[in-house]
């Protein structure tokens, strides 16, 4: 009796799979394509044109070849969307027997996605599905209604779908009118489920971003908006794992700023607002033009909202983190032309300067070799404006109680310390140093510097930073030791020119050239003998041939 079960049941087996190499051949199903190109034109919008359709009865579903969606013709004449193959799992029975199309999963495999953003930051995939009867592309009227459930009043049968997958997709992203700077995100895999003009559904993105970084964005989205789908609500967070700005287009290259991104963020819009917290750790981070990666990375805890219509935001927090240290970062940012621009400031009370010294070649800054700060506080009051590729920085500085370990300033200024008395060391003390800068692309701007070291005395003037870390700086030294011979030609020279010993700082950041300004020095002198010949110290000529490297006179 079992072995005749066997044979009963090997012999529906063999049935079974003669009607299914036989259907294929049976039912053709290239006569939905037209059924199917109405649907998918009149549910997004756009011109939709597929090619071959075959009937996979082992898979439970329909394979469609060559599928291509037209963009929004505003933004360009070109694909928004082609794929070498669609497949589609039915339901094989109302299929064969009715005529039913019933949908249960869409996959995309190896799509080419271009979205593209206009200046007045809308993009071309907004009017995708959008309601309201004008056409919005070459051939597709916009229909009055449109629904993932039923497409029976299209004449198009029960149509439904419950679950969208994109599998190996490359996206391009840039700017509407222009092919150049596109970036591509390759390796794109989507996850949608249950989607739907009335409720949320879920859904998972991932991608690789240009410069071989990762992107994950994972939540739920909608329901989907019929008028705009940019507007459509979503509720997600998001992970970017070594985001190049440079790479992704985020910045211009020009500007100098570069950077490495880890993103671990909330994303909540409502369709109208964005609103996202989260954590941006940035490493090898370049903030000017001639800058070089920064040593160690910097964190920021930040909130912020945007305005999506007014493309405007504003960031609630921004605490940013620097070992030890830590600064506040405010302010608006928002579109301009085709970068972004923003309005910020920057506040930090008292940071340790050891640990910011790490961000210092970032800015243009290298210490000279085998030096480091130690000890202190640093204090920055800064603005920040501009459009990003061209930010301006301003403000005021101020460092206190920070020894500069492994560089011995006296040793530096040569024979002014020497006539002036100033012992040499490995070290220079810096009780105060403050200033008013200015970074831009061009460099950075100094003014109103005052440098006070207790064992030298104070440095004061202005000077610029160029994007070669070339120093350009014009000082008056004032000398703490009065009784010194160079402590007479100061008083004197002082007397002529309002101030010290005028001086130049030239040569580079890391290695600095401090020399005496001669002119300037001899005119301040002559000034000073002819108006205060009193202050005039006997030994003034032999001071003065050593200063200039010359023998003392035997008169």
């Amino acid at each position: 009796m079992n072995r005749k079960l066997i044979y009963i049941a090997g012999g529906l087996i063999a049935v079974v799979l003669l009607v299914l190499a036989i259907l294929p051949f049976v039912v053709n199903v290239n006569q939905f394509r037209p059924q199917i190109e109405a649907a998918a034109n009149a549910a997004l919008n756009r011109k939709v044109s597929i090619g071959n359709i075959r009937l996979s009865l082992f898979s439970g579903g329909v394979s469609v070849d060559d599928l291509s969606v037209s963009d929004d013709p505003a933004f360009s004449t070109s694909p928004f969307l082609t794929a070498k193959s669609v497949n589609v799992s039915v339901a094989l029975l109302p299929l064969v027997f009715s005529h039913a199309l019933r949908v249960s999963g869409l996959t995309i495999n190896d799509p080419e996605v271009t979205l593209l953003a206009s200046a007045s930051g809308a993009w071309n995939f907004s009017s995708l599905g959008a309601t309201g009867g004008a056409p919005s592309a070459a051939g597709v009227a916009k229909p009055q209604q449109v629904s993932t459930a039923s497409s029976s009043d299209k004449g198009g049968g029960d149509v439904s779908v419950q679950r969208l997958s994109i599998a190996n997709g490359k996206i391009f992203v840039g700017d509407a009118g222009s092919a150049a700077n596109r970036r591509e995100y390759d390796g794109v895999n989507f996850e949608a489920s249950d989607l739907s003009y009335t409720t949320q559904f879920p859904f998972q993105l991932t991608a690789k971003t240009p410069g071989n970084g990762s992107l994950k964005l994972s939540g739920k989205a909608g329901p989907l908006n019929q008028t705009d789908a940019q507007q459509t609500p979503i509720d997600a967070s998001l992970e970017l794992k070594n985001f190049d700005t440079t790479a992704s287009g985020l910045v211009d290259p020009k500007s100098g700023i570069a950077g490495l991104l880890d993103f671990t963020a909330s994303l909540s819009s409502d369709g109208q607002k964005a609103i996202s917290k989260g954590k941006v750790e940035a490493s090898k981070v370049q903030l000017v033009a001639g800058g070089s990666p920064a040593k160690e990375p910097l964190e920021i805890d930040y909130d912020t909202n945007y305005d999506l219509k007014a493309q405007t935001g504003t960031l609630e927090q921004g605490d940013v983190h620097i070992g030890k240290a830590l600064a506040h970062l405010s302010g608006t940012y928002g579109k301009s032309g085709e970068s972004m621009a923003i309005q910020m400031k920057l506040d930090g009370e008292n940071m340790p300067p050891a640990d910011l010294e790490a961000m210092l070649p970032a800015l243009g800054v290298t210490l000279p070799p085998g030096t480091s700060l130690q000890g202190g506080g640093l204090t920055a009051k800064l603005a920040i404006s501009g459009p990003v590729s061209k930010l301006v920085t301003t403000g005021n500085v101020n460092l206190s109680n920070t020894k500069l370990v492994g560089f011995d300033l006296a040793s530096k200024l040569g024979a002014l310390s020497s006539f002036a008395g100033v012992p040499k060391g490995s070290d220079t003390l810096i009780q105060t140093m403050s200033s008013d800068v200015r970074v831009a692309p061009e460099g950075i701007r100094t003014d109103n510097v005052n440098l006070v070291v207790p064992s030298i005395g104070s440095l004061t003037g202005s000077g610029t930073i160029s994007p070669k870390q070339e120093l350009d700086y014009k000082m008056m030294a004032r000398l703490a030791n009065g009784a010194s011979p160079l402590g007479g030609i100061a008083k004197v020279a002082a007397a002529g020119s309002g101030g010290g010993i005028p001086l130049r700082i030239t040569g580079t950041t890391s290695n600095p050239s401090f020399v005496p300004d001669m002119a300037g020095m001899t005119s301040g002198l002559t000034k000073g003998l002819a108006g205060a010949p009193a202050q005039v110290p006997g030994n003034l000529g032999g001071a003065i041939g050593g200063l200039l490297g010359k023998k003392k006179s035997s008169n």
